[in-house]
């Protein structure tokens, strides 16, 4: 294995390691204060764009790491909108 692809994966496995916690924390906070959906975006993107390079310089097996830490992006920013709708809610209830 090349040693850049060591440390692609090793990278990728250090960030993908984070992001279950992370979907966990929205999903059981209910508030999407403190969560930047800026943030979210910019991450899917870099992630995006890690996935179009490997297919088009170099496919291996990596692509698979950058798609599944996407997929969990994905799911932070899906329950991101989940909570941002209970955040509306409960501002609703209190007038």
């Amino acid at each position: 294995m090349h040693q850049t692809k060591i440390f692609e994966l090793l990278m990728l496995l250090s960030f993908g390691a984070a992001w279950p916690a992370s979907v966990h924390k929205s999903y059981i906070a209910r508030t999407a204060k403190g969560k930047s959906l800026m943030f979210l975006l910019v991450i899917i993107f870099g992630y995006l764009c890690g996935i179009i390079n490997k297919l088009i310089n170099s496919p291996d097996y990596v692509i698979f790491f950058y798609a599944l830490n996407m997929v969990m992006v994905s799911a932070d920013l899906v329950i991101y909108f989940r909570n941002r709708r209970l955040d509306r809610e409960a501002e609703a209830m209190k007038r």
